[in-house]
């Protein structure tokens, strides 16, 4: 608002600004906000929580109908949706609850894999891919090259594939993938196969923020060790001059988790994961940094390429 509206001090989000805009009608108004699960990747966004708590703190007249499903995990309302309760006029209707991904249209269960792959419920997990893997093949490498040539032999004419990777991914360097080297999204996701620039020639890749809310045919998700899978659970890491460092920021950590959750939802048709083998030379990329990632995506059951 101050860079765009030159309006300094503006201390209201975008749900309740909203909002009190179509509060301002004398008689009645309708707001229907369709909001994916997970997707806040960036600083200030907070999904449907920043709405249901704006009603809360400034609207209490409206009338609320609502999903019961948001109670799960993606949707990180759960303190807001307590509040929510204590409201007069709300209504919970399993009608608005869109289950079925429009994106992956071979494959309604993807969207379910990737929530119960990233909230480590592997029994789940499991049952969910035997449903998914006929119709929607996710393979497991750990050789790029392998992920290439599969992306190249599966991709039907025009279809479009390429490869994306996290935007904290910054031990590919030796896999030749920099996600610091700026990417034109115009032509990597429009240009053709003989344009070097293009998605086609996977040399140049997008992070989360490219790609988040556009899609592939086909996908190669590089998995580098920020995000790891350890005896506890996922471990969060950024990298810093010379070395990992741990995110401690609850935040930070669901925007990491989330960014994954992004990356994995991209392609329509099916994907293929890298999980690099690490270099024990090196001491930003031990194996152990990635073995355990690896096995974890085996162990659901992914099929080894």
């Amino acid at each position: 608002m101050k860079r765009r509206k030159r309006i300094s001090g503006f201390s209201q989000s975008e749900p309740e600004f909203l909002i009190s805009c179509l509060d301002r009608h004398p008689d009645w108004a309708i707001i229907v906000c369709l909001v994916g699960g997970g997707q806040e990747i960036n600083t200030g966004e907070a999904g449907i929580a920043e709405w249901i708590e704006s009603l809360n703190r400034s609207f209490p007249e409206w009338d609320v109908y609502i999903s019961p499903k948001l109670t799960d995990s993606e949707y990180a309302a759960g303190k807001a949706l307590k509040t929510l309760g204590e409201r007069k006029c709300v209504r919970y209707k399993e009608e608005l609850h869109l289950s079925v991904s429009m994106r992956s249209f071979r494959a309604e269960h993807v969207s379910l894999l990737v929530k119960q792959l990233l909230d480590r419920d592997i029994e789940k997990a499991r049952e969910t891919f035997d449903k998914v893997k006929t119709n929607y093949p996710i393979m497991l490498t750990r050789d790029l090259g392998k992920a290439k040539q599969w992306l190249r032999d599966m991709a039907r004419g025009s279809e479009r594939y390429g490869i994306i990777v996290s935007s904290q991914a910054e031990r590919l360097k030796p896999h030749a993938i920099d996600v610091k080297s700026p990417m034109e999204p115009i032509h990597w996701f429009l240009n053709g196969k003989d344009d070097v620039r293009s998605s086609y020639y996977l040399e140049n890749v997008a992070t989360e923020f490219d790609i988040q809310g556009l899609e592939l045919d086909w996908a190669c998700v590089t998995w580098d060790a920020d995000f790891r899978c350890s005896n506890k659970g996922w471990e969060h890491w950024s990298f810093k001059g010379k070395r990992w460092e741990h995110i401690n920021a609850p935040e930070r950590q669901i925007y990491q988790k989330n960014a994954y959750r992004v990356l994995l939802t991209r392609a329509r048709q099916g994907m293929v994961i890298v999980v690099p083998m690490g270099d024990s030379e090196d001491l930003t990329r031990k194996p152990q940094y990635y073995d355990a990632t690896f096995n974890y995506l085996k162990d659901i059951g992914l099929t080894i390429l």
